[in-house]
């Protein structure tokens, strides 16, 4: 799973076609056909990664000001565009990692059974 997520293969038949760009899926598989749209991905991927990669380049910014105190305009020439290369490889990444677990799984919008019990 590691590596179609890294590679964006395709979960049915392994073809290089689940991207259409830097981290939005394709409509669907051009070598099975297999619709990516049915798929729920949401911003679970995106939230994480915020808070995850968040957390990390904050602390490596606070160890670079208590080592070396570079003015402002060293971290944000550092930081931003660290920051955005990470948010956008990690996320293609996790989202093609979610997609892949949900047809795996072959996961599903979730319906209560109906077991008679109407008190």
């Amino acid at each position: 799973m590691v590596q179609a997520a890294l590679l964006g293969l395709c979960p049915e038949c392994g073809a290089k076609t689940l991207f259409a760009g830097p981290a939005r899926f394709a409509p669907r598989c051009d070598n099975c056909g297999l619709d990516y749209s049915a798929f729920n991905v949401g911003d679970g991927p995106a939230a994480f990664l915020t808070m995850g990669l968040g957390a990390i380049v904050i602390v490596l910014a606070v160890l670079l000001e208590l080592a070396a105190h570079p003015p402002f305009w060293v971290h944000a020439l550092i930081w931003v565009p660290l920051t955005c290369l990470l948010v956008v490889l990690s996320l293609r990444v996790s989202k093609g990692a979610l997609l892949i677990a949900e047809h795996r799984n072959r996961a599903a919008e979730g319906i209560l059974a109906d077991r008679g019990d109407r008190s």
